[in-house]
């Protein structure tokens, strides 16, 4: 298969930031974001008919495209339909500090807004039942979602910085739920404001997009692709380069989208949305930037567009309907037939041990690579505290019944070890019937372990191969203590109509405890920050959990609702410490923006100064005065250097006002976490609506009861 069209852009192009629009409402044109703060529109279908005003001006490399000048580096940008009476598509535009909505066929903004969260990446669609489609735009820790007029329809907190947003129908009720990949690992899936969903990888996810139905694709940052359905996942592969862009498109004409991905190394393949097997591919000579579709060609056919960040477009259309599957080239075609061919050979040669080993059997009777009958893996978990040699970490311990010895392990689990796997190969004067593994997962999520182990006699040559699949409980890095008269000042409590043995049955599911427990009332020592938390429940059905991890008791909250099915759960949480650091940091972004603002007030002063100074060095240069030429121009190389060494200043302040920002909207979203349901969105919205009136004890009052009322 070839690409019907290709083209050479004579501009680079950001990865990530490609689009396409009509935005006259019929003609489609490639869109992207290149060098020097600037936007590029390529449109072949009306060559010199484009007006050159406000932002927008012609390219002088290249007579298709027009050149939009944001003025400040982009860091996201889409197109799509906005307002409901406008002539073709809008075309939005994310920086660090604002929003742009463009129409770019009459030439003028649509709206300019500040973002103080800024835009790292940017869905344009309808969310639940709000009227109006929704320009949203996630940044840090912050989702932000603005109607055509520029009016803030939507807003909540996610918990880090957001890297990748796709709008579609997740839950199957016929209205869109937004699915948000951020740099904490997590998909969280949002009805509106509600988190009604979360699932975790194990790395920064980097793009998401719609397949079909409840089926979508998402690319992480260590070269991971793959294909969820709702909460299931169907399939992924790694590789060791980075996938730059993923899109959905039916390629070979079956009536199933294929996950298109375009790759770091120049690769664009298409896999199968079931399967995740490759049924094309393709390669650019520099990085994929971007893969999108349109009608470029304005025959009725929609075609797969394909961008390198060197400017190359190639655009290819599906397969002809005799053609209908069948995609891969012959080159495609003997790497499958190798590779069929070397699965042969292996089982071929797993045959012929098998045979040997029988044979063996029957002639000497010397049990070589025979174990007996009730072999069999049996595998513990246990909790081991830091000791001088060793950190403190899960015991994974795998052992046999008999005689028997394990020659190998090999372990995968996701997010745990490096590469996902590890192996352990004990020394010939070490076997034995038991290995020990210390496990040190890095985050409270439960992990299955999928284990394979080698097991034979003492002088086989030959083992048998054990697979078990164990899974690691949530909160595994917690070891049961005695109760400690220097309690948490951290607390969290609330009601729940539940017997005590359910929440018993919870804490025998979701923690490593020796023995099971028949009380709701334990403590424990957290191994991998150390610190203590306890569970109390008294007999009216109130429940008190002690900690100074705020992340930790949402956690805990999250989890128990979940398992106890609560739609929504009231809370009452006070951290005294932590509170207080939030305390300071509102203290410090006040102070940043005061700084701020008087930066720019000295600067736009140096700028008038700078005009004066050049008109009179211009007049004395006129004036042939040489001598106040000279002054004038040692005076303006003075006042360049000091706006530089301001806008340095400006600089690292707005990166530390970036920071403190983050912080209170963590903040925001762990006062959520410690509620579920209606109580969390009105604590949420509480919260913002505190902040934005600068109530500073408001935002605290709301975080402890949940409501703004004392």
């Amino acid at each position: 298969m070839v690409p019907i069209f290709t083209l050479k852009l004579n501009h680079k192009i950001n990865p990530r930031m490609v689009a396409v629009g009509k935005f006259d409402g019929v003609h489609p044109c490639l869109t992207a974001a290149t060098q020097a703060g600037k936007v590029f529109i390529h449109n072949p279908h009306d060559r010199g008919q484009r007006p050159v005003t406000h932002r927008l001006s012609q390219s002088t490399q290249d007579s298709d495209i027009s050149l939009l000048n944001i003025n400040q580096a982009v860091t996201c940008l889409t197109a799509g339909t906005l307002g409901p009476n406008t002539t073709g598509d809008t075309l939005l535009v994310g920086s660090q500090t604002n929003l742009l909505a463009y129409d770019v066929h009459d030439n003028t903004d649509v709206f300019y807004r500040d973002v103080a969260d800024g835009a790292n990446a940017i869905v344009l669609g309808k969310l639940g039942d709000i009227s109006s489609p929704l320009a949203i735009i996630g940044g840090n820790c912050a989702l932000q979602g603005f109607d055509y007029e520029g009016n803030d329809h939507f807003w909540t907190v996610t918990g880090d910085n957001v890297r990748s947003l796709v709008l579609f129908d997740f839950t199957g009720d016929g209205k869109n739920e937004l699915l948000v990949g951020s740099e904490d690992f997590d998909i969280r899936v949002f009805k509106e404001d509600q988190l009604i969903s979360e699932l975790n990888e194990n790395e920064t996810v980097t793009s998401l997009c719609h397949m079909h139905g409840s089926r979508f694709g998402y690319a992480l940052a260590n070269g991971t692709v793959g294909v969820y359905d709702r909460m299931a996942r169907y399939w992924r592969i790694k590789s060791k380069n980075h996938a730059m862009s993923i899109h959905a498109f039916d390629l070979n004409a079956d009536g199933v989208v294929e996950l298109i991905t375009g790759w770091s190394n120049g690769k664009i393949d298409a896999r199968s949305d079931r399967t995740g097997e490759v049924i094309f591919k393709d390669n650019f000579s520099s990085s994929v930037a971007g893969v999108v579709e349109g009608d470029y060609r304005l025959d009725g056919q929609v075609q797969l567009i394909c961008t390198s960040i060197e400017g190359e477009v190639r655009g290819y259309l599906p397969a002809s309907k005799d053609l209908k599957g069948n995609l891969m080239d012959s080159n495609a075609e003997q790497d499958r037939i190798r590779e069929l061919s070397q699965r042969r050979q292996n089982l071929l040669l797993e045959l012929r041990n098998y045979e040997e080993n029988a044979k063996g059997v029957s002639q000497t009777n010397s049990g070589i690579g025979v174990i007996p009958a009730n072999t069999q893996l049996q595998t513990m978990l246990s909790v081991r505290a830091a000791t001088e040699a060793q950190k403190a970490h899960v015991e994974l311990s795998i052992s046999t019944p008999n005689e028997t010895i394990i020659r190998a392990v090999l372990i995968f689990a996701e997010g745990i070890f490096e590469g996902e796997s590890h192996v352990v190969h004990p020394s010939v004067q070490n076997l034995s019937g038991c290995v020990r593994v210390p496990i040190i997962p890095p985050k409270d999520i439960p992990v299955d372990l999928h284990i394979k182990a080698f097991v034979g006699g003492r002088t086989s040559t030959q083992f048998h191969v054990f697979e078990i699949t164990r899974q690691l409980p949530r909160f595994s890095m917690y070891e049961i203590t005695e109760d400690s008269p220097a309690a948490p000042a951290g607390t969290v409590s609330f009601s729940i109509n539940e017997r005590p043995q359910r929440v018993v049955m919870w804490l025998n599911q979701n923690f490593l405890l020796p023995e099971v427990v028949e009380n709701p009332n334990v403590t424990f020592n957290s191994l991998r920050g150390g610190g203590l938390m306890s569970f109390h429940m008294a007999t009216n059905g109130q429940i008190t959990l002690r900690t100074d991890d705020i992340d930790l008791a949402g956690d805990l909250v999250q989890s128990l609702a979940s398992f106890l099915a609560m739609e929504d759960l009231s809370v009452e949480a006070d951290f005294p410490s932590y509170f207080e650091e939030l305390r300071t940091t509102l203290t410090e972004v006040d102070e940043f923006h005061s700084v701020h603002q008087k930066l720019t007030a000295d600067m736009a002063d140096h700028s008038n100064y700078i005009r004066n100074m050049l008109v009179q060095a211009e007049d004395a240069r006129l004036m042939a005065d040489m001598k106040t030429m000279k002054k004038r121009y040692r005076e303006l190389f003075d006042l360049n250097r000091d706006l530089i060494n301001e806008y340095t200043i400006r600089s690292n302040n707005h990166n530390a006002l970036l920071a403190r920002l983050k912080s209170v909207n963590q903040a925001i979203q762990r006062a959520g976490r410690l509620r579920v349901g209606k109580a969390k969105n009105q604590v949420i919205a509480a919260c913002r609506d505190a902040i934005k009136s600068n109530n500073v004890n408001a935002l605290f009052r709301i975080m402890r009861a949940g409501t703004a009322s004392s």
